[in-house]
């Protein structure tokens, strides 16, 4: 079936009435994840909330099922799954990423035990359809579900009650609904999501995206972005909302339209949100993009830096590493106005001993406060997977080893990369050396627009009349402010050289004292973690292992 019959079947899949729609209570299941370095519990815990970020995939899906269906949604991350939840469902469908795997597969056990149809999608279904379906799953929807959702509705509609469904070509992103947000609890989470795009334009042998998603991007039109947005503010959301794009400027034309398109919009509801992102380190050396995406208010990008050593990056195929001088870029990014959170990698091939303390100069040379450290995974379907498979080197890891555990031999000892991995993170996030950091970062960073006094744009005057929405969903941010102050400004034993740096940060860059503190919140998550990743880094060593 090619990409135009999928479409020419979307309406009439959609349509489903009652009479044909056989399974009409379906509950939407997002298992849930294991503490790391995203949950941010401690902040999310300050500020009354239940989790970071909602499920973004399922609730897309939602929009994709028939209007007939009755929908609920149960995020695992938020609250339990209840006895009234598996008495009412009728469907479960449950959407995983690969961290999310065992609890997943619990699910569909436990759902199957019940007597209940299974239907999963997502990241780790697509990659391990074996383990879904050993675990007793109905129907498995592989890849994207614009395009393969059609063939499951057409299969319900013919009578089968089991199937696997792919489809070879990646769906336009214009066909993708606007995600059913009307099924969320704002108020349980931290951020809200929406996506712009899918794919990426490199080709990083580590990576699962362009395996996943392809290696040619895929665009929403801008007027559907502002049409999610809009939904979101009707909700009466006010706060954070993440742009879950793969690489935001991976086309920048594309990227320019979104952002002259929302930067109007945002203007006219007084600047309702505040936006964070994923983007290539080569945005550093596009200036006017970083001017356009602050005036869009984007405060946070999510870099992957990976490593210092250009000869590992070459290995690793990312080039936009080597093309683009790390240093200059990441404090170009800084000094104008967004902050970078840095992904760094541990356990590449060639990699050579001292990692660790260079990976720690590059981040002190660019004052990045914060940053989070991996170890390699090799996914069974990235380039890196494979090539390691040949090799002989990939490793099944037995069940209950922690993900802190390599899953491939690497090219040095494990034991040097464990213990360069577990004092990189102890450096980085040592009390003194992160505020200092911080201070640092905050005095390298341009005053706002408002304080340099950079006049805004004027626009036309919208042409539909605006409804304002009271806010319903707001962040208490003061409420992390004072126990920041109380933690670190009166319990702690640097509270003095805290002090010092808070108030010095607010003399020589008052416009900037909120991002300080912003990023002073932060370590009250990764000390919890910090524990965390100690214990899975000593659980890791030598666990018993096979070659796949």
């Amino acid at each position: 079936m090619t990409a135009a019959q999928v479409r020419a079947i979307i309406p009439v899949a959609r349509g489903m009435n009652n009479a044909t729609a056989v399974n009409k209570n379906v509950l939407l299941v997002a298992p849930a994840f294991p503490p790391s370095f995203w949950s941010f519990s401690e902040t999310t815990r300050l500020l009354g909330m239940k989790t970071l970020l909602p499920p973004l995939g399922l609730i897309t899906v939602a929009a994709l099922l028939p209007q007939a269906w009755a929908l609920r949604l149960a995020d695992l991350n938020v609250r339990p799954m209840t006895e009234a939840d598996w008495d009412w469902a009728e469907m479960i469908m449950i959407s995983a990423m690969l961290s999310q795997r065992d609890g997943m597969l619990a699910l569909i056990k436990e759902a199957k035990s019940r007597g209940k149809m299974v239907v999963v999608g997502g990241p780790c279904p697509t990659t391990l359809p074996d383990e879904v379906q050993a675990a007793g799953c109905d129907f498995i929807i592989k890849g994207e579900g614009e395009n393969t959702i059609p063939y499951f509705l057409t299969a319900l509609m013919q009578g089968q009650t089991k199937g696997a469904f792919e489809c070879a070509e990646k769906p336009l992103m214009s066909d993708s609904p606007v995600p059913r947000f009307d099924l969320l609890d704002p108020a349980a989470y931290n951020t809200m999501s929406v996506q712009t795009s899918r794919g990426c334009p490199f080709n990083c042998e580590f990576c699962d995206v362009i395996n996943l998603y392809g290696r040619k991007p895929r665009y929403k039109r801008p007027e559907q972005v502002i049409r999610e947005l809009e939904a979101i503010y009707q909700l009466g959301w006010r706060g954070e909302v993440f742009v879950a794009d793969d690489n935001f400027i991976g086309n920048k034309e594309h990227a320019r339209a979104i952002l002259n398109k929302l930067i109007p919009w945002s203007r006219n509801r007084n600047d309702p949100f505040g936006f964070i992102t994923q983007t290539s380190v080569n945005l550093g050396q596009d200036k006017e993009m970083i001017d356009l995406m602050t005036e869009a208010n984007f405060g946070h990008v999510f870099v992957g830096v990976e490593s210092p050593d250009e000869d590992v990056l070459a290995r690793t195929n990312k080039q936009v590493n080597i093309a683009n001088p790390l240093i200059e870029s990441l404090n170009n990014i800084n000094r104008n106005g967004l902050t970078v959170v840095a992904s760094f990698i541990i356990g590449f091939d060639g990699e050579k001993k001292g990692v660790g303390k260079r990976i720690e100069a590059l981040v002190e040379a660019t004052s990045i406060p914060v940053v989070m450290v991996n170890f390699l995974q090799a996914g069974l379907n990235t380039q890196l997977g494979i090539r390691l498979k040949k090799e002989g080197r990939l490793l099944r890891i037995p069940e209950g080893v922690p993900e802190a555990r390599m899953n491939f031999v690497p090219s040095r000892p494990e034991t040097d990369i464990i213990a360069e991995y577990l004092e990189l993170w102890d450096h980085l996030y040592d009390p003194m050396r992160f505020y200092g950091r911080v201070h640092r970062y905050i005095l390298e960073m341009r005053p706002t627009r408002r304080a340099l006094g950079i006049k805004q744009r004027e626009f036309p005057a919208t042409t539909t009349p605006i409804q304002p929405v009271a806010p319903k969903y707001r962040r208490n941010a003061l409420a992390v402010f004072w126990r920041i102050l109380w933690r670190r400004a009166i319990l702690a034993p640097y509270r003095l050289r805290f002090c010092k740096l808070a108030l010095d940060a607010y003399r020589r860059n008052p416009s900037r004292i909120k991002r300080f503190f912003i990023l002073c919140g932060v370590v009250e998550n990764i000390l919890p973690l910090m524990e965390i990743i100690h214990r899975k880094a000593r659980l890791s060593n030598n666990p018993e292992q096979t070659n796949l």
